[in-house]
């Protein structure tokens, strides 16, 4: 291996490469995509000099390893976890210097679930529609990555200056707090529904994953039966099928749907919802009320 890349040596359960997402095509029926965790790949990017938008790697649970092929700096962030280079404990969440050959390894995250690896200059896939984010849903954007795998990273930019400091990263939510805005189907269920929704606490569930944070807990009871057209869904709408167990959409959402979303995630939650593990309490803050009349059935 030479040149600017970096190949797989393990893969891991789920290893995917991401940026902040193809913005912009919803109406072709293409999802934004992206790292669920986007404040953790800004600040990584922001470690080893690059734009905050460069393309990293997302592991889920249990990290990864790759083989540098070049010198490169390198960050590790996301979910704490721990990082060894040529066999040796290394920095987590903080700027490291590869040699061409160094192997690093990302360990299983210890909280959170999401952990995230840049590279000076980035990770240099082809871009599809403007991103080099693996979709999962759609199959748009590089596969995930296995064992043997090279991946070409891109150029350092000649005016940066290296490395910056960066805030430390919060950590996963020991409790997650979800504000949201009602609606655009709040009206399909009862107010008692809505009490439950603003007062209850939820769980995350273990069949969560990049389309949606599934939840277990009081399901939601419908006003209005029968199904409504399906229509255009959004990243952090609170989707309600048939078994009243809210689920939130993350990245890899689809485009459409026919089951009514009660509410809509700010979108500043969601990072910490990309990190919340099985078992996790949600609660969900209404920020405000609808007034009537605002989306029932058609």
């Amino acid at each position: 291996m030479t040149g600017r890349t970096v190949a797989v040596v393990r893969p891991g359960a789920l290893t995917t490469v991401q940026d902040l997402g193809r913005v912009g095509h919803a109406h072709l029926g293409v999802p934004r995509s992206g790292a669920l965790d986007a404040g953790a790949v800004r600040l990584l990017n922001r470690l080893v000099g690059n734009a905050e938008g460069a393309a990293v790697l997302e592991t889920t649970v249990d990290g990864c390893a790759v083989r540098s092929g070049c010198a490169v700096t390198v960050a590790v962030g996301g979910a704490p976890c721990p990082v060894r280079v040529d066999g040796r404990p290394a920095a987590w969440g903080t700027a490291v210097r590869l040699r061409p050959g160094s192997l690093l390894e990302v360990g299983a995250a210890v909280r959170g679930l999401r952990s995230y690896v840049a590279f000076g200059g980035g990770i240099a896939v082809e871009p599809v529609l403007g991103s080099r984010s693996t979709d999962l849903l759609s199959g748009l954007g590089p596969a995930p990555l296995s064992a043997g795998a090279e991946l070409p990273l891109g150029a350092v930019a000649p005016s940066v200056r290296g490395p910056v400091d960066a805030p430390p990263w919060p950590g996963p939510p020991e409790e997650l707090v979800l504000r949201v805005r009602l609606g655009p189907r709040d009206d399909w269920f009862t107010r008692e529904a809505l009490r439950t929704l603003a007062t209850r606490a939820y769980r995350v569930s273990p069949a969560s994953n990049r389309i949606g944070l599934r939840l277990d807990g009081p399901p939601l009871e419908r006003a209005v039966p029968g199904e409504l057209p399906s229509e255009g869904m959004v990243l952090g709408a609170v989707q309600v099928p048939p078994d009243g167990l809210p689920v939130v959409f993350l990245a890899d959402h689809p485009t459409t749907g026919g089951y009514p979303v009660v509410a809509v995630v700010r979108e500043g939650d969601l990072d910490a919802a990309a990190q919340a593990v099985p078992g996790t309490s949600v609660r969900f803050v209404p920020a405000t009320r609808r007034g009537p009349g605002g989306g029932g059935p058609r």
